[in-house]
């Protein structure tokens, strides 16, 4: 009977799960709530769909984990299975942001005649790239180096520069939201203050929300590493994250050249 029932295959079928139903719940729970605040009936209606998300979130991820660490069910071809699904997620979020920059563009280069054919518009005072964007580029681009050194340090086996690695570009992040967040306070313009102004914090924002996703990827992960999961043969958790971070600083780069420097400088001279 054993011998009948033992798995002779890589593949892993899951179990029975109800996190599938409780996070379809808490998203419409919390779409719903997002939709009464922005009928004027508070944002707090968000509070309980959020925290049904967060909690699935949490127990999903608890089991996958125990799936890869304690049952075993992670062998190498699933894991190629799961590269290739984060491979597809992030290609999915370089489409979004393909949209952010299509529609920056096309009004970089084809001002109309409500803005005065002008790039960026009259009265728009925008950000000096060599500033505060400058320096995020550069933590940006630091982190990028030192989550490289923590993926390192786990091939071989160092657990000491790992976590440190992991340490630091958690820091870095947490750096890059804070300058990002004083920027957007001083900022001469707001959302609603025409097509340069939607454009800018759409781009910029929404790489902002990915630098927070991702800063928490790593704290998890930086966790993780601390209590011992990781392994030189089996890291999966780990190594989405730093493709995630990658991916992220890539975008800032794009950002920074198009909407920092040749938005706010090289486009008026491109628009005429």
């Amino acid at each position: 009977m054993a011998a009948s029932s033992a798995r002779n295959h890589d593949y892993h079928l899951v179990d029975p799960s109800p996190w599938p139903v409780t996070g379809s719940i808490g998203a419409f729970v919390l779409a719903l709530g997002a939709v009464a605040g922005f009928h004027g009936h508070g944002y707090l209606w968000i509070v309980p769909g959020l925290l049904i998300v967060l909690y699935t979130m949490i127990a999903w991820w608890r089991d996958v984990i125990r799936e890869a660490h304690v049952e075993g069910h992670h062998t190498p071809v699933v894991q190629l299975h799961l590269r290739y699904g984060m491979l597809l997620f992030i290609a999915s979020e370089v489409m979004f942001f393909v949209a952010w920059f299509w529609a920056f563009f096309n009004a970089a280069l084809f001002p109309t005649e409500a803005i005065n054919h002008q790039w960026p518009p009259a009265g728009i005072e925008t950000f000096d790239p060599w500033e505060l964007p400058f320096i995020n580029t550069l933590i940006l681009l630091l982190s990028g180096t030192t989550v490289t050194w923590a993926h390192h340090a786990l091939l071989h086996n160092d657990r000491k520069g790992l976590v440190q690695g992991l340490t630091l570009t958690v820091i870095l992040g947490l750096l890059f939201t804070s300058c990002q967040a004083f920027e957007y306070s001083h900022a001469a313009f707001g959302f609603k203050d025409g097509i340069y102004s939607s454009t800018f914090y759409m781009a910029t924002g929404f790489h902002g929300f990915h630098v927070i996703v991702g800063t928490i990827f790593l704290l998890v992960c930086l966790i993780r590493a601390m209590k011992g999961h990781f392994k030189p043969d089996q890291h999966f958790g780990f190594e989405a994250a730093a493709w995630y971070w990658h991916f992220v600083d890539v975008v800032w780069l794009f950002l920074f050249t198009a909407i920092y420097w040749w938005g706010s400088s090289g486009a008026a001279h491109a628009a005429h």
